[in-house]
């Protein structure tokens, strides 16, 4: 009765499909501060910034899954109750 959601899985070649795009973009990003002509001090600052988005990215990431395997794990715990209650209840009792 009860339907257990099955684990999605991502496949070997989107997971490096995913890696080499983050690193295309990191190396694209880092080559263009690089070829700035302007101070170093601007260069580095340029730098430290993209690095605390990255960070804050991976950061929301994880945040919005742990929240959306917390919802599944509630949802799961409810529905077991329901199926429970479901069982136990016999509406011929009070007849």
């Amino acid at each position: 009765m009860s339907d257990t959601p099955v684990k999605q899985q991502s496949t070997a070649a989107f997971y490096g499909q995913a890696v080499a795009s983050f690193g295309v973009a990191m190396g694209a990003t880092a080559v263009g501060i690089l070829n700035l002509e302007t101070d170093v001090w601007v260069r580095a600052f340029l730098g430290i910034a993209v690095m605390y988005l990255v960070t804050s990215a991976f950061t929301l990431a994880k945040v919005i899954r742990d929240r959306q395997e917390a919802g599944q794990i509630v949802n799961r715990v409810d529905q077991a109750r329901l199926e429970k209650l479901l069982a136990e209840h016999d509406p011929l009792q009070k007849l």
